[in-house]
């Protein structure tokens, strides 16, 4: 398994696909031997100096808390990172769309973690897309945009449930229909409920859920609360002064919740179209 790089950047910076291409190394995706740092440095974009939140060091000791905790089970780190990953790297959605800033954090900052997390028992390769991938393959942004569409508010503890599923959030960050705050805490909660948890049946659902919402306006099946966008700004201010707890879940943006009634009112509705959800395997119900 490679080990971390001899050269780690101090701060964040934004590497384009083509230029991380070269350092995607047949050794890097075997887990074999990884890059001293020192060359991909020179093709990274830099990002202002004069904003903490690219600092690296706090994202190294989270990857390696991780590592040493779920190193019996790496799939559940999943779950005890995504939460503190987003509150310890406090971005805009406009900055998480960005894929160059989760290249750097794969490539450059913890290709280690990449491999001991994404590395096939099977094939004993690590698929490129963990470094420079779509949101819902790469290793990082996955696990944070798990964080942003799942958390309730502040509360995170849906985000651990969520991310307990990987099937859920690999399914669920394909669809915009989550942007929709009332379907993401109802999709977790059919989850909890035992209605849809295998990957076959996740997906059986998800399938049936966007079908429905071709014909059906879900704001108006179960109504949010207008999000103010001062709330996150202010969030983000505040992370200089901030620190990710370990053993507790961190604080999201102190946004309002959403209404419970909008939840389980949209669980209920999911609960029953999962009876006829076109489930591989299953014979649908007439």
């Amino acid at each position: 398994m490679i080990e971390k790089p001899f050269h780690v950047p101090l701060r964040l910076g934004l590497l384009a696909a083509a230029a991380a291409e070269p350092f995607l190394t047949e050794d890097l995706l075997k887990g074999v031997a990884g890059h001293a740092g020192v060359d991909l440095d020179k093709v990274v974009d830099r990002l202002p100096e004069d904003d903490p939140r690219w600092e690296v060091e706090p994202l190294r000791d989270l990857i390696e808390d991780a590592k040493h905790a779920f190193e019996d089970n790496r799939t559940q780190a999943d779950a005890w990172l995504a939460p503190r990953l987003h509150a310890a790297l406090r971005l805009t959605r406009r900055e998480a769309a960005d894929r160059r800033l989760w290249t750097h954090l794969a490539l450059a900052v913890a290709p280690d973690y990449v491999a001991w997390r994404h590395r096939s028992r099977t094939t004993s390769k690590i698929g490129p897309e963990r470094f420079r991938g779509a949101p819902d393959r790469q290793c990082f942004s996955r696990l944070w945009w798990a964080a942003e569409m799942f958390r309730d508010g502040a509360d995170y503890t849906p985000v651990v449930t969520a991310c307990g599923n990987q099937d859920l959030i690999h399914s669920a960050l394909r669809r915009e229909l989550i942007d929709h705050r009332p379907i993401a805490q109802a999709l977790v909660q059919v989850m909890e409920r035992g209605v849809a948890v295998t990957g076959r049946e996740i997906e059986g659902l998800m399938t049936a859920v966007s079908a429905a919402g071709a014909t059906l306006v879900y704001d108006a099946l179960a109504p949010d609360v207008p999000r103010d966008p001062g709330v996150v700004r202010a969030w983000i201010e505040e992370a200089a002064r901030a620190s990710v707890p370990r053993h507790v879940l961190p604080d999201g943006p102190d946004e309002e919740p959403v209404p419970k009634k909008s939840v389980s009112d949209l669980a209920d509705f999911f609960a029953d179209l999962f009876e006829t959800a076109p489930v591989r395997g299953r014979a649908v119900k007439e």
